[in-house]
């Protein structure tokens, strides 16, 4: 089978720390007044499992109206110095220089940059003038997996070619006062600022552990369109979160995960380890649930979930990062929901390096 091979893995937060004790002070004073179910949600700022998250923007920004040119441009302020910083992390880690690089693939569902991130970003980081530019926008939550698909198949099309995968989103950019709706609570509750990079080759490296992606794959469910998602107005982006998430996973994710592994040639029996997006404490409840997992086992999804908040598509990244970090080897399989509404899917193993003979 072919396998795309994991060289480097880094990650990148934003300048500004949010804690949770904090946010929700600062939300009461703004939400509170307008939104008269303010304080019997208000619990769900304790109940998420986030104690903090990141900004690309200090809390003051939060207290004054924006719209939609000017959160565009903190977004392109923002994302392109995580994009450079998390991109620059992956290469060091993986001995790489910028004019090595032969394809970029960008994902980003959080802001619009045309020319896109990586095109912004070439002249400060090196990258050559031929380079590939791939970049995918409205994964949503689930771009880090489809990402990861993305860059794998680029691999394997063509051998021995470097892929950087960049992942970066800027959540807290959308945080609205005005629509006074419970997703936009929500979201201010969950989300946060992150990015994410990864270099991937059909060769692979030395003198490291050998960590191997086979192809990716999706589910996407019919009529689901509302559940996850943006809306947009001349003010910004507006969060569509849907409240059944959770009991959508319970009743639906389990069938689908099993059709994922089986396409890879994989039964449940073979997995070690589910490497999945924390959307939120319950959320990651209901995968454990789905996916017959003893309860808290996902303990880096917590962890991140917990240092972090939700910072959709790079976060599943995060997890990778500290599950690989803690030296956990064998058959895994990564996974993550977003929009449309779509279940994303990549296999990956993990095995220590053969020990040289001496003679």
């Amino acid at each position: 089978m072919s396998v795309a091979h994991l060289h480097g893995l880094a990650t990148a937060l934003p300048p500004h720390e949010l804690p949770q004790d904090i946010v929700l002070e600062r939300a009461r004073a703004l939400l509170g007044p307008k939104y008269p179910q303010f304080e019997r949600m208000a619990k769900t700022f304790a109940t998420s499992g986030v104690k903090s998250r990141y900004s690309v923007v200090p809390l003051e920004w939060f207290t004054q109206e924006h719209g939609w040119s000017e959160r565009n441009e903190r977004y392109l302020e923002g994302a392109g110095a995580m994009f450079i910083d998390a991109a620059s992390k992956a290469l060091a880690d993986a001995g790489w220089s910028a004019d090595e690089v032969d394809c970029i693939v960008s994902v980003s569902s959080t802001g619009i940059a045309t020319p896109t991130l990586e095109a912004v970003a070439a002249r400060q980081m090196g990258f050559r003038d031929d380079v590939m530019r791939v970049p995918l926008f409205g994964l949503g939550c689930a771009g880090g997996v489809s990402g990861l698909a993305v860059a794998q198949s680029l691999c394997v099309a063509r051998p021995g070619a470097k892929v950087l995968l960049v992942v970066v989103e800027a959540c807290s950019l959308s945080f609205r006062s005005d629509r006074l709706q419970k997703a936009d609570i929500i979201a201010a509750v969950l989300f946060g600022d992150g990015a994410a990079a990864a270099c991937l080759s059909s060769n692979p490296p030395l003198h490291r552990p050998a960590i191997a992606f086979s192809a990716g794959s999706q589910h996407n469910w019919p009529d689901t369109l509302d559940i996850m998602g943006w809306d947009v107005d001349d003010t910004g982006l507006g969060v569509v979160f849907d409240r059944s998430i959770p009991e959508f996973v319970t009743t639906h994710f389990e069938a689908v995960a099993n059709d994922a592994l089986r396409v890879s040639g994989l039964s449940p029996d073979d997995i070690d380890r589910f490497v999945c997006h924390p959307g939120g404490a319950k959320v990651v409840e209901a995968l454990e649930g789905a996916l017959h997992l003893p309860q808290g086992v996902l303990q880096a999804e917590r962890d991140t979930l917990r240092a972090a908040g939700n910072m959709s598509a790079p976060t599943v990244l995060f997890v990778l990062k500290a599950v690989l970090d803690a030296g956990t080897t064998g058959q895994m399989m990564v996974c993550a929901l977003g929009p449309g509404f779509t279940a994303a899917f990549i296999p990956l193993n993990v095995s220590l390096p053969k020990l040289a003979l001496v003679a």
